[in-house]
């Protein structure tokens, strides 16, 4: 089962999910399709939500995920498995309530900062980052309790290392590479990924150029970061996501007309490049070219998410 943890379509209601028939070469698996970030507020993400649903049901190959076993059952018919995440606590509108009404339509990871400070704490471009708040604290305790896994990947480094500390279930990095290999400050440190590790939870490595190098969104380039990954936290602690943005061309302009969403570090090696969904399915060969073991291979392209989902996704009692 190939489980990438993170892609991007287009934010509007229109967007072609028919792209992520990309995946259908890889036999079967899940994505978690974003649906949010921090500039949305949670009615344009109810629609959102309520329009991708309605499309995944009707796409032939697609198929809306409630459970582990639906992920399970969708895979082994070669099919792709489709769930939702959310970049920010903006969409969730300071009302912890919604935290349940977005599990049952399908959003089941959430990354509570997107890159600055919010009412949850600090982000990853921030220069100071206090920690986390007293209500991002409440927050994680509903994560936990309404079977939404939290997600430390634009957080700031002390509130992300707060969240694991928070939390009472497996925390990840859904899509966030290692600075120990490439210096930029949207990837992790070793801390970070150990904190992460602590808890149950996996980093993802993702396949943005920016995040693997210097714009270099080549397999070899992700195996570096995988590589450097299990040897610090282990092999069940690594996962894998893309972290494609399907609406490519969408995003560089956002990059140039938000820039109080981003910083230089984003534009300093020219367009954002991102591995698409066609190279990312060949991971597995790849892993296994370097000489990796295919039980370690099944861990990291799907069996160490799809083991967080299992302990995470049903609400607590």
């Amino acid at each position: 089962m190939l489980w990438d943890q993170h892609a991007c379509a287009e934010l509007v209601e229109t967007a072609d999910l028919s792209e992520l028939h990309r995946y259908r070469p890889a036999g079967g698996g899940l994505v978690s399709l974003n649906v949010g970030f921090s500039p949305h507020p949670p009615e344009l993400t109810a629609s959102l939500l309520d329009a991708f649903r309605a499309q995944v049901e009707r796409i032939d190959g697609l198929a809306l995920a409630a459970s582990v076993d639906d992920v399970d059952r969708i895979a082994a018919a070669g099919d792709t498995a489709v769930v939702f995440d959310l970049e920010d606590a903006g969409p969730l509108g300071g009302d912890l309530d919604a935290v349940a009404r977005l599990v049952a339509a399908g959003v089941r990871t959430l990354g509570p900062v997107y890159n600055h400070a919010n009412a949850v704490g600090g982000g990853c471009l921030d220069p100071v980052d206090e920690g986390l708040t007293p209500w991002g604290r409440d927050l994680v305790h509903e994560l936990n309790r309404s079977g939404m896994v939290p997600d430390g990947s634009h957080v700031g480094a002390r509130t992300s290392m707060d969240i694991c500390a928070a939390s009472s279930r497996p925390v990840v990095f859904s899509h966030s590479n290692m600075r120990g290999v490439w210096e930029h400050p949207r990837n992790l440190t070793d801390d970070q990924a150990r904190a992460a590790a602590d808890t149950g939870g996996v980093v993802g490595i993702t396949g943005v150029g920016i995040f693997l190098g210097p714009n270099t969104p080549t397999l070899e380039a992700m195996a570096r970061h995988l590589e450097y990954a299990v040897e610090l936290v282990g092999i069940a602690h690594v996962g894998v996501s893309t972290d494609f943005s399907f609406d490519w061309q969408t995003f560089r302009v956002e990059l140039a007309s938000s820039p109080e969403l981003y910083d230089a570090s984003y534009t300093a090696w020219g367009p954002v490049e991102w591995m698409p969904p066609e190279t990312f399915i060949g991971l597995g060969a790849a892993l296994r070219q370097r000489g990796w073991a295919d039980t370690d291979v099944a861990a990291v392209l799907g069996g160490n998410f799809r083991r967080v989902a299992r302990q995470s996704w049903e609400p607590l009692g």
